[in-house]
C-alpha cells in the first residue's frame, strides 16, 4: 500500500507537532488555521496552501523549505548536506518514516543553530 503525498506531508506535520509537544489546537492557532482544518491536513484528506504550509512551518520553528519539501511544492536540499544526514539515509535498519522523522529533527537543531548565529 503507497501513502499518498498529502498522507506523507500529514504524518510528517503530526510528528513534528508531536516532537514540539503541541495540541492540534494550540498548532492550529499558533499558525492561524481551524482545528478541523488541520485534522484533515494532519490526516492526508487535504492539501494545505503554500500560505498554510508557510504558517506551519514557522509555527513549529522549522525551515520553511522543509516542509515545502515534504508536500512535494519545493525540492528540499541537492543531496544529503551532511554525514549525519548520509548516514541515516543509507541505513536499512530504518523505514522511509523513520528516516524522514529523524532528518526533520536533526534539521530543526542544525536550522536553530545557524539562526542563533545570525
Amino acid at each position: 500500500m503507497t501513502d499518498s503525498a498529502a498522507q506523507r506531508l500529514g504524518e510528517f506535520l503530526r510528528a513534528q507537532r508531536q516532537l514540539a509537544g503541541l495540541s492540534l489546537r494550540q498548532l492550529a492557532e499558533l499558525a492561524r488555521v481551524s482545528n478541523p482544518y488541520l485534522s484533515q491536513v494532519e490526516r492526508g484528506l487535504h492539501e494545505p496552501s503554500l500560505r498554510v504550509l508557510t504558517s506551519l512551518a514557522h509555527a513549529l520553528g522549522i525551515p520553511p523549505h522543509h516542509l515545502l519539501a515534504q508536500a512535494g511544492v519545493a525540492p528540499d536540499d541537492a543531496g544529503p548536506t551532511s554525514g549525519v544526514e548520509a548516514a541515516v539515509n543509507a541505513d536499512t535498519l530504518l523505514t522511509a518514516e523513520e528516516k524522514r522523522a529523524l532528518l526533520a529533527v536533526y534539521r530543526s537543531y542544525v536550522a536553530g543553530r545557524s539562526e542563533e548565529k545570525a
